[in-house]
């Protein structure tokens, strides 16, 4: 009998669906080695070069609108490149359109910039990069700049702060157009700018008369410099973001200041070493006066023992966000800011950034923004909401840093008031799988729930340190009365923050007291005071936990629009390096310094359980030339229609023969892949075999799925998906082990550019307890060309589970809820609860129980006993 293992259990929820009356099917994560040689660099399919950004610019903010042309940032370029690129801003591609076939035919791939003219602009394969609006523009009447933060009276930031505030405007990066009109014709679009205090743009954009895209100044406007945005606390460091499927612009603030701790040390380190010395993260020094100076402060206090805070540059501009919501500049003299603090209390509530920010009401004449406090607080790069409109998964960028996941209780739109909006956050856990090269090595994927609640319930935990201010840092922390000497009393403040931390805010004593509970009473246990925690410090609780706070630069996520259990979900991880390289926590991979790309199968309940590397950057050993045709530094990525990915760099001063960075167009490979199934013994279910990124379509093949264990389930009858009218009967074993298919599309039923198809329907029927792969092997594929179709396969896993017990009120068999082995739901009934402790007692001797030790054996011994009701009765 095969065992149940975590590897063949985890990929999907199918064993929750086990049951007489509960068959479910989901699609496995096993992958299988196609590859001989999996080390860096390495493509699972194909990447073209189609654009390259102008000198010292990253490629952000790529938009694909649905006629196909695309959009995208120019985020700060070099002064010294020739006008119009050297300012900032956004562009379109004139004349060149995705066709969305599935294949990258539709471009000659863009050859490297090699002159000096050349790398001085936006080159792209096709078409003509057409910049729209940059850095500075006068909008709104002439009342704004593009890009510009102001104060309430409308005073812009920039001349207020005069040269500590280089760069306001040229960050723009992400950009999703909102349609106003049904032809999408007209509409607005949403551009962020990673500037502090944030900025969000709102430009009109429409056709013109010759069918290119014009954007209307005149009426654009910075949404940051709204009533509405400052009573939500302005916003800050506005990277990229995602489109919702409701239509709404999602903007991720990147806040990268909101380390608590420094790298893959944790709260509980410091608790148990009595210091915060060498550990304090840059978090801690939030309302510090001049913040910038705490690094001379610390080696002045501390001397060899002296540490950088990690963030603390990054909340550099907390003056700037008080300024920007009313706050008097005090602190600056003759252009330089002094320790001198700002009092007043609008002074921004460090808890309030870090956060998604939902533009609802988007084409009103002033959007209404909402920040979803409940998904937390990190330096978000980007949301993905999937189209159940319940599950977002959230990228943190920086180093040692996590991937989180936010399930809603309903979907997010249902909520009348988005404040109303209720949902389980959760942390990643992922652990390498074999010791292969990072091409070749998966990463498994769990998922450790942080906590419950709801928006208002997680803002009005927030609105406690509303009006902590620069004042109470000195007073809290110094003895010396600042007023009287404000030298001595910001060093005993540094002093006692560093050692002891900011009791201005939530207290180590308090993350740990929580981190205590949640291991003795799960997430739900834990005291109502304490429920803070995960969702104000999600970095510093999810260490506590056990979470892989280790990622290193996780960039852009994202899957096409309509992604349905079955498709592919992509990660970017910028440089696989740092905290993913070390010799502490799950991940200890060789060094990529380039990055990798990571895509993940979405299964049932959008969950994802395997990350599989599919782009894999070269190393600084590389050649020159290897490394000028490879992808450096993916930065954000975004699925087209299609399934193809843009994958846009970040590569900064990484070596190559030219020093621009690139937009590449990821093909990913074909797959043919079986179907998972669970289902209970005797009884039968239905699996597909599919097949998916078709862009010169199928004429044929011949293909074999097999069992492994038929002591676990068999083949019963197949059945040709529709389209295919010239097939050979299926071939199915005396034994049902296996199932041959022929068949060829004479007919041209699937189309280039289909991106799934299903082959053929297998009957399965169960035949004792156990688990079961079911394999596929490609002896012939050809697309309508003539070429070979070599496509990466995916197992499936049958689950069958034991037979229904002593005629329980579930009345039907027992499931395996959380996919760990045991079917600790006996009675069938879909849950866990007392009157399965109760149906195991009474029917313990039964055969059901009695023959199959792997399913009940709760207290892992090697057999049934009565026992085993009470260690089941221990997990309610």
């Amino acid at each position: 009998m095969v065992e149940y293992t975590r590897r063949t259990l985890m990929a999907s929820s199918t064993a929750a669906a086990l049951g007489a009356g509960l068959l479910g099917t989901a699609h496995a994560a096993d992958g299988e080695d196609e590859h001989d040689t999996k080390t860096a660099p390495y493509v699972n399919g194909n990447i073209k070069r189609f654009s390259t950004t102008a000198r010292g610019a990253e490629v952000t903010g790529p938009f694909v609108f649905e006629t196909g042309e695309l959009l995208y940032s120019l985020q700060h370029p070099s002064e010294d490149n020739p006008a119009p690129f050297d300012r900032g801003g956004v562009g379109v591609i004139d004349d060149f359109q995705f066709t969305f076939d599935g294949t990258s035919d539709e471009f000659d791939e863009l050859d490297a910039p090699r002159t000096n003219a050349e790398q001085a602009e936006v080159q792209s394969a096709a078409g003509q990069y057409r910049l729209l609006v940059q850095a500075g523009d006068e909008i709104n009447g002439g009342t704004e700049r593009f890009g510009h933060p102001q104060t309430p009276a409308g005073e812009d930031l920039g001349d207020i702060v005069e040269e500590n505030y280089e760069g306001i405007g040229e960050q723009a990066d992400m950009n999703f157009f909102v349609a106003t009109n049904d032809d999408g014709t007209e509409g607005y679009l949403f551009t962020n700018n990673e500037t502090r205090p944030g900025a969000i743009s709102r430009t009109p954009l429409y056709r013109d008369a010759d069918g290119y895209w014009q954007a209307d100044l005149e009426n654009a406007m910075e949404l940051e410099n709204t009533d509405a945005f400052r009573a939500i606390g302005g916003t800050k460091i506005n990277c990229y973001g995602d489109l919702s499927p409701w239509e709404t612009p999602l903007s991720a603030e990147e806040e990268y200041g909101h380390a608590r701790v420094n790298g893959l040390a944790t709260v509980g380190d410091i608790v148990e070493q009595g210091s915060g010395v060498g550990l304090r993260g840059g978090s801690e020094f939030w309302n510090r006066p001049n913040i910038l100076d705490v690094e001379n402060s610390l080696e002045e206090i501390f001397g060899a023992d002296s540490w950088y805070p990690m963030g603390l540059s990054n909340n550099r501009g907390t003056e700037k966000i008080a300024y920007h919501l009313g706050a008097e500049p005090v602190d600056i003299a003759d252009g330089e800011n002094t320790p001198q603090p700002i009092e007043d209390e609008v002074f921004p509530n460090r808890y309030r950034y870090g956060k998604i920010v939902e533009i609802t009401e988007p084409t009103a004449d002033e959007p209404t923004p909402v920040k979803h406090h409940v998904f937390g607080r990190s330096a978000w790069e980007c949301p993905e909401v999937l189209p159940d409109e319940r599950t977002v998964y959230l990228a943190s960028d920086g180093g040692a840093k996590g991937i989180y996941k936010f399930v809603a209780d309903e979907p997010i739109p249902a909520y009348d008031d988005p404040m109303d909006v209720r949902g389980t956050l959760y942390a990643i856990k992922a652990s390498e799988i074999g010791e292969g090269t990072v091409g070749e090595t998966d990463l498994a994927v769990e998922w450790l729930e942080l906590g419950t609640a709801s928006n208002a319930e997680v803002e009005s935990w927030i609105a406690e340190y509303d009006g902590v201010t620069q004042v109470d840092y000195l007073e809290t922390h110094a003895e010396t009365d600042w007023e009287e000497d404000l030298e001595t009393a910001l060093a005993e403040a540094d002093e006692e923050v560093a050692i002891n931390g900011n009791r201005d805010y939530i207290t180590d004593e308090e993350i740990v007291e929580w981190a205590a509970q949640y291991e003795a009473d799960g997430p739900d246990g834990v005291d109502e005071d304490l429920r803070r925690v995960p969702f104000l410090e999600t970095r510093a609780a999810a260490k506590e936990i056990g979470a892989s706070i280790e990622f290193n630069k996780a960039e852009g996520i994202d899957s096409h629009d309509e992604a349905a259990p079955g498709d592919f979900i992509y990660f970017g991880i910028s440089s696989l390096g740092g905290s993913m390289t070390d010799d502490e926590g799950e991940l200890r991979f060789d060094e990529v310094d380039t990055g990798v790309v990571y895509r993940a199968e979405l299964e049932s309940e959008y969950n994802v359980s395997r990350l599989e590397p599919v782009v894999v950057g070269p190393n600084a050993s590389d050649s020159e030339s290897l490394q000028d045709a490879s992808l450096i530094n993916v930065d954000n990525v975004m699925v087209m229609d299609d399934g193809r990915v843009l994958l846009c760099e970040d590569k900064g001063s990484f070596g190559r023969s030219y020093p621009n960075d690139a937009m590449w167009v990821y093909e990913p490979p074909a797959v043919i892949r079986v179907d998972s199934l669970a289902v209970s013994q005797e009884a039968t279910g239905e699996i597909d075999l599919t097949l998916s990124s078709l862009p010169n379509g199928i004429a044929g093949g011949r293909v074999t799925v097999t069992l492994d264990h038929t002591d676990v389930a068999s083949i019963t009858d197949a059945t040709y998906g529709d389209g295919f009218e010239l097939t050979a009967a299926p071939e199915i074993s005396e034994d049902g082990s296996a199932v041959e298919f022929r068949f060829a599309d004479i007919e041209n039923e699937i189309e280039p550019g289909t991106t799934e198809a299903t082959l053929a329907t297998i009957e399965l029927e169960g035949v004792g307890a156990g688990a079961t792969d079911a394999t596929v092997e490609v002896h012939d594929l050809d697309d309508d060309s003539g070429m070979p179709i070599e496509p990466q396969r995916r197992p499936g896993v049958v689950v069958t589970g034991p037979p229904p017990i002593g005629g329980g009120p579930g009345g039907g068999s027992p499931t395996d809820p959380d996919g760990d082995g045991k079917f600790e739901d006996v009675n069938g009934n879909g849950r866990v609860d007392y009157d399965d402790v109760v149906v195991l007692f009474e029917n313990i001797d039964d055969d059901a129980v009695q023959l199959n030790e792997d399913a009940f054996d709760f207290n892992e011994n090697g057999q049934i006993d009565y026992d085993d009701t009470v260690a089941l009765y221990d997990e309610l």
